[in-house]
């Protein structure tokens, strides 16, 4: 298994690699992780679309990792994952001008936003991380089932330990609204959606992982206000104790950190057997150990809670996915 670890980069894990006539999608590539991992990628040969919410936004990532991967083979490409009519046009486009996905990064996300609802009437981090993503991996997969090797990787978060993934209320129409519980929902359902995922294509070829970056600053946590990093920090600390008797406060890595477990289970060929699995610190996650390091919580393997979470998604999208 990997000799990787806490701080390893993307260079690091890419180091030998050639990834030349791949084809990756990821989304969220505008800025921190997703930028990051379109530029390692690239770097390595791969053949990269960058999909952002705006088309200001992608046409400027595509400049940005264009000039510091000169030559690389790249697409701007634009779905607002809180619009369910932005992903279906992207989806559109894209098959019309591509056969194959070879990897699909779902990257994107929101974090401990004040409540608000998409362009469908979802809440905004369960909609936007969750079923949006969701969408977008049931329109590309005809794309997907076709590539080398397919996989998909889908980002969660230690922010799963907040709460599992209420399938009574999903948008909060009868619950309160806090940011950090939706956020824990939210990334509980990209976990629960990875496995779930492998559980289903696996069998043709599929691999999907779910990855916790670990703690990054980056425009992710643009709504943080002074109350919600400490309440972040505090829960953090009383998590770690509980765990392993000792409070410890959060550990930053820097974004070339942070983006390399998504690029490891996006390339790796060590994760055989491993299917589905959580994944943190470019290694596979520990069932109860510490989520500020490399542990998740027991829900994450609830299988029948992942198939019907599957279903609700299906009905809320208005789209079946059977892969």
């Amino acid at each position: 298994m990997s000799t990787f670890g806490r701080d390893t980069t993307t260079d690091e894990v890419l180091e030998g690699m050639d990834l030349s006539g791949r084809r990756f999608v990821v989304t969220g590539a505008a800025s921190g992780l997703g930028r990051e991992s379109a530029r390692a990628l690239a770097a390595h040969g791969a053949s990269v679309t960058l999909l952002a919410r705006s088309r200001d936004r992608a046409e400027g990532a595509l400049a940005e990792v264009g000039a510091m991967v000169p030559g690389a083979d790249l697409q701007a490409g634009v779905a607002d994952l809180g619009d369910l009519s932005s992903i279906r046009a992207f989806a559109d486009t894209y098959l019309a001008g591509h056969d194959t996905v070879d990897v699909l990064i779902n990257n994107a996300g929101v974090m401990a936003c004040p409540f608000g609802r998409t362009a469908d009437g979802f809440e905004t981090q369960f909609g936007t991380n969750h079923l949006g993503h969701f969408l977008l991996t049931a329109l590309l997969y005809p794309a997907i089932a076709r590539g080398d090797g397919p996989r998909v990787v889908t980002l969660t978060s230690a922010g799963h330990s907040r709460a599992d993934v209420d399938l009574e209320d999903p948008n909060f129409e009868h619950s309160e609204y806090t940011p950090w519980e939706a956020y824990g929902r939210a990334k509980t359902a990209n976990a629960l959606f990875a496995r779930e995922l492998a559980r289903r294509a696996g069998p043709s070829g599929l691999q999907s992982y779910a990855v916790h970056p670990g703690g990054i600053v980056t425009d992710l946590g643009r709504h943080l206000t002074d109350e919600l990093i400490h309440e972040m920090a505090d829960f953090a600390r009383r998590r770690s104790a509980a765990v392993t008797g000792e409070p410890r406060n959060m550990h930053f890595k820097t974004v070339e950190a942070g983006a390399a477990t998504q690029v490891w289970a996006a390339t790796t060929p060590e994760l055989a057997g491993n299917n589905g699995a959580y994944l943190a610190d470019c290694g596979v996650g520990v069932l109860g150990a510490d989520p500020g390091v490399n542990g998740f919580q027991p829900y994450l393997l609830d299988d029948d809670h992942a198939a019907a979470l599957w279903t609700l998604s299906e009905k809320l999208v208005g789209q079946t996915f059977e892969p």
